[in-house]
């Protein structure tokens, strides 16, 4: 059903949603079961979705209506979701004749294969976290002018408080954890071990994506930030160190003047 639905279009439509943190595949019904690694299904009229367990979920050969009644449903599988979700919408056009890439804004694909579909949800999965972090560190980046501005200025205007210092390193740590971790952008996805014929394929989308260059640019991003964060908690820091001496000094004068008084009355 679904090679006879995608052989007489020679182009579908597809978009791929950055739901939330993380998706519970194991509470998602396996009766339309296509693939498991990632897990794929039939959904909609003659549609596929396939589903990460990071939080995306990639939609093909679906109407918008279609795509708005499945994200509705399976939005309690979704660990905390975003108030805006990500989006990539794309094109993939099948073309027997022409080597398989981008062509035009649109991803140029060979045969109808599972498989090859497969490889370009995993693709489009990984640029959509990509575009949603680059997002959040660019709001973050935002604050380091003015932090830096307020050091220069001898820490006497904008300075934040060590909460807030400590907040950004650790958001930056939680950044990098999840990009490591659970999505596992730098590496290949599994099904190119059982199918390494479609290896140059992902090879050619990773590029035409620029997966590794924007996974590098957020790992530049995510050291700048949290090495001036813990720079501004280091000040902070000593600053503090520096006050609680004072209050000491000036603890010990009034002391000494007190004794005196004493002494002389």
């Amino acid at each position: 059903m679904l090679r006879q639905f995608f052989e007489q279009h020679d182009v579908i439509g597809g978009v791929a949603i950055y739901l939330g943190q993380q998706l519970d595949l194991r509470r998602f019904p396996q009766d339309t079961l296509l693939a498991t690694s990632p897990l794929a299904v039939t959904t909609g009229t003659d549609g596929v979705a396939v589903l990460f367990r990071y939080g995306v979920v990639v939609l093909l050969g679906m109407q918008a209506v279609e795509v708005v009644r499945f994200t509705t449903d399976i939005l309690n599988l979704v660990s905390e979701p975003f108030d805006e979700p990500e989006q990539e919408s794309f094109e993939i056009l099948f073309s027997p004749d022409r080597p398989e890439g981008i062509d035009q804004g649109r991803i140029r694909l060979r045969s109808h294969s599972l498989q090859g579909l497969l490889i370009v949800a995993d693709v489009l999965a990984k640029s959509t976290v990509l575009a949603h972090y680059e997002v959040v560190l660019r709001e973050h980046f935002e604050h380091i002018e003015p932090l830096s501005k307020g050091l220069r200025e001898g820490g006497r205007a904008g300075m934040p408080k060590g909460r807030k210092l400590l907040e950004n390193i650790g958001d930056s740590l939680l950044i990098e954890a999840k990009m490591t971790g659970r999505i596992e952008v730098s590496e290949k996805p599994e099904l190119i071990w059982d199918y390494p014929e479609y290896e140059r394929l992902y090879l050619r989308l990773e590029d035409e994506f620029e997966l590794a260059e924007r996974h590098a640019a957020i790992d530049r991003k995510l050291g700048l930030i949290s090495k001036t964060a813990q720079t501004l908690l280091g000040y902070i820091h000593n600053r503090q160190s520096l006050r609680v001496e004072w209050y000491i000094v000036i603890l010990i004068v009034a002391e000494i003047v007190i004794t005196m008084v004493d002494k002389l009355f």
